[in-house]
């Protein structure tokens, strides 16, 4: 099948390598030139296990092209997906510019039956938008639907989630549409879950929200935990072994970020408000998530007294491992908490430092960037580990300790075992463990 993909962020390169890879002729397409021929490099702009090797593979194979030209991705597929970005407003409500965006662009260059798809993740009745500005700017008379497939890939595991997932979710208002789509992922052997449309638009911010819950309120109970000398790690297993909870999203720490997460969070409490409903839960999932670097920046000062002058290193930008997204990452609340008490920083990350460059620059005061974990800890008053990369749970603590000018670790993931950490000299703060 021919399929065009409107928009080249995270969402749009995965579906246009993954549609490539099962078969389909995909074109992606982007106003972004430099991204645009990267791209058609086999070069992605992100970094996602697995990711180059496909695109390099289907390029070669011509399955699979990208273009800034919006007549030739228009005119390409009958399946068109937008995967445009849905940022938040300052109220917590999503930004759907792009989104309309994408439908006047398809309504301007279309020329003949196009089902257009919202992948990107968008408020309950999004589509009847769509579906209004298609109509105000098509030029000639030509028959569209709308549907909805929501995406559920996590950063670091894309690839799998999309080629494997759990289910896929198809909300359409005809048997035309639904046919189209179930050919689509006919390789692909997950269960399809067909719903309507309002439907389906509420599932991913269901999904990701619920999964928001269950962090913060594993990290509300750690609190009680580091009061009453508890031990949130036992408490998140046996929880966990409990097939209606389960163990996934149970892990105590700072919280969640990134580009999901804390913006469906906020999007659907508004949605919800909207609609005169008590959606209190999600605000107060979103404050917990917010005040657990209050309880990070606790840990540090009890073990440094004064933050001002101190040399500090940070191991872990990104908002969790296998990705170099730092977007609504930990790491940026903390770096600046750290900054604004007078603290001086070191930072590592194994792919995520070019991204924080962006925001703060090699020259920046303050701020060092490392060449390796061990060189961030050299002559260091405190290590703060903010990402749970393997290869910090991998290092070598005796090097490390044998390294830092005082053997002080914060860490914000409970990466290491307590007892052993502390019998080899080092003061551990992890969060919710005694």
């Amino acid at each position: 099948m021919k399929v065009t993909i409107i928009g080249l962020g995270y969402v749009g390169i995965t579906t246009a390598a993954g549609l490539a890879e099962i078969g389909h002729n995909v074109i992606g397409y982007d106003i972004d030139s430099n991204k645009v021929e990267s791209l058609k490099k086999g070069i992605s702009p992100i970094y996602e296990p697995g990711l180059d090797e496909l695109l390099k593979k289907n390029l070669k194979k011509k399955k699979l092209g990208f273009t800034t030209s919006p007549e030739e991705a228009i005119h390409h597929g009958e399946i068109i997906f937008i995967c445009t970005g849905t940022p938040s407003r300052e109220d917590g409500s999503a930004d759907l510019t792009q989104v309309e965006g994408a439908a006047k662009t398809v309504a301007r260059h279309i020329n003949g039956y196009k089902l257009i798809v919202e992948k990107s993740t968008v408020p309950v009745k999004t589509a009847q938008w769509i579906e209004r500005t298609m109509k105000l700017y098509l030029k000639k008379k030509v028959d569209f639907e709308v549907a909805s497939n929501p995406e559920f890939l996590k950063e670091g595991d894309a690839i799998r989630d999309f080629l494997k997932p759990d289910r896929i979710v198809i909300g359409v208002g005809s048997k035309r549409a639904e046919r189209l789509l179930k050919e689509l992922y006919k390789p692909i052997r997950s269960p399809i879950v067909v719903t309507d449309i309002n439907t389906a638009e509420i599932i991913k911010h269901a999904s990701n929200a619920f999964l928001a819950t269950k962090i913060s309120f594993i990290n509300m109970i750690s609190d009680l935990c580091e009061a009453t000398g508890a031990d949130v790690e036992l408490v998140a297993k046996a929880m966990g072994m409990d097939k209606r909870i389960g163990k996934e999203f149970l892990r105590a720490g700072i919280g969640y970020g990134g580009s999901c997460f804390p913006k469906d969070v906020k999007a659907l409490y508004h949605v919800g408000t909207q609609y005169g409903l008590n959606f209190e839960l999600l605000k107060n999932v979103h404050e917990i998530n917010e005040a657990r670097i209050d309880v990070l920046m606790k840990h540090l000062k009890n073990a440094l007294w004064n933050l001002k002058d101190k040399n500090i290193a940070i191991w872990g930008l990104s908002f969790k491992p296998n990705t170099d997204d730092i977007r609504e990452a930990p790491s940026l609340k903390v770096i600046k908490r750290i900054l604004n008490e007078g603290g001086k920083l070191t930072l590592f990350d194994p792919v995520a430092m070019e991204n924080m460059k962006k925001v703060y620059p090699e020259k920046y005061p303050e701020i060092t960037y490392a060449k390796d974990m061990y060189e961030a800890v050299k002559d260091k008053e405190a290590l703060v580990i903010l990402t749970e990369w393997d290869i910090f749970k991998e290092a070598c603590l005796s090097k490390v300790k044998e390294l830092m000018l005082t053997p002080i670790i914060v860490d914000g993931r409970n990466i290491y075992k307590p007892k052993k950490v502390r019998k080899m000299g080092f003061e551990y703060y992890p969060m919710g463990r005694p």
